[in-house]
């Protein structure tokens, strides 16, 4: 959902909200690039002015799409004091943390430079930007809480960089992204499941990503709108291949989450699946009970965006199906299509699901009860 921004003067927020929150998609951004030069070494910081960084896509720099807002955000997020959305955490907690009452929001910076060619580079900076989001939010925000940015295509720097960070409440989850070189089951990727597994902590996979491809199964489309719309479809090629490729199976204490591409779609992708499954599952004996049952027991969902039927029931029967104990808030401020926390759950919802949907389930998975 799109919201009516406000003129500049009302800029500060709404009436506070009563129900307290955990937004699980809240994005962080940096000003420019040398934010991050005072936790990269000095080689790095020359590697970057003279070189640049270069990700898997035919773009030289920049997204493949222009986006629908200045940097895909809130044209009201513009912080009083300069920068980019999302780059004051004064002003994230003067328009967000505060009127909204989030007593946990989930950090999950983007161009990162995840899915960078250089492998070594990629590293040097999924450290850094943990040092940072370690030094300019968490440790000022106690309601903010890290997630591990990981070079994603280096499985083994990834498994070193989550077991650096391992006991360090900074940090609740490790943040991979929907599009990558291959699908996300692929056995590069197992050293990351194998180090989350270990240290216990969940895995989100946000939508996006610089994997080279484009989001469909045959060429660039014409349209920013087809992006977004092919976030879900991302999403459902990487659970599957999760699914079929036996992560679960392999790691049976893994706990993901998809990030920021609905959940509308996970009862009609796990009965396609466990169909298919019941004629082929020869091909996979390592897929011993129906996908939908890996699918039921290893992942978690936020809402954002979230699903908005014509009928209310259509979207209960969803959630029953899916369960309403793995349904993670998320609002993905400050981007332009942030969901406003208090419009979000139709009239019908009993106490007991609001009040996980919007903190239980959070606190319960990343072990903050």
């Amino acid at each position: 959902m799109n919201v009516q921004f406000r003129p500049a003067a009302e800029r500060g927020a709404p009436a506070g909200a009563v129900t307290a929150i955990a937004d699980c998609d809240i994005h962080p951004a940096r000003r420019s690039m040398r934010d991050l030069y005072p936790y990269l070494s000095k080689r790095w910081q020359e590697h970057l002015e003279t070189y640049g960084g270069h990700a898997y896509q035919g773009m030289m720099e920049g997204p493949p799409y222009p986006k629908a807002q200045p940097n895909a955000s809130r044209r009201d997020a513009y912080p009083p004091e300069g920068g980019v959305q999302g780059s004051s955490l004064s002003f994230m907690q003067k328009q967000h943390l505060d009127p909204n009452n989030v007593v946990l929001g989930v950090l999950n910076p983007l161009n990162t430079g995840q899915g960078l060619r250089n492998q070594d580079l990629s590293a040097a900076l999924a450290t850094a930007v943990n040092d940072w989001q370690v030094a300019e939010w968490t440790s000022k925000e106690p309601r903010l809480k890290a997630s591990i940015v990981v070079a994603n295509e280096d499985g083994s720097a990834a498994a070193a960089e989550i077991r650096k960070r391992a006991g360090d409440p900074n940090f609740i989850q490790v943040l991979l992204l929907s599009r990558n070189v291959e699908p996300l089951g692929q056995r590069r990727y197992w050293p990351i499941y194998e180090a989350a597994q270990e240290v216990g902590l969940p895995i989100g996979v946000h939508a996006f990503g610089f994997g080279g491809n484009p989001i469909t199964a045959s060429g660039w489309p014409s349209y920013y709108i087809e992006e977004m719309v092919g976030h879900s479809q991302c999403q459902q090629t990487a659970l599957a291949s999760l699914v079929l490729e036996g992560v679960f199976a392999r790691f049976p204490k893994l706990k993901m989450i998809m990030v920021e591409a609905g959940f509308g779609w996970a009862p009609s992708l796990s009965w396609r699946l466990d169909r298919v499954w019941q004629r082929l599952r020869s091909e996979v004996p390592h897929v011993s009970r129906p996908p939908s049952e890996y699918i039921k027991d290893h992942i978690w969902w936020t809402t954002q965006p979230m699903e908005d039927p014509e009928r209310r029931d259509h979207l209960f029967q969803t959630i029953d199906w899916i369960g309403w104990d793995k349904l993670l808030f998320a609002t993905d401020y400050p981007h332009w299509d942030f969901d406003e926390p208090m419009r979000v759950l139709p009239a019908g919802v009993s106490d007991a699901d609001r009040a996980a949907f919007y903190l239980g389930n959070a606190k319960k998975l990343y072990g903050l009860t």
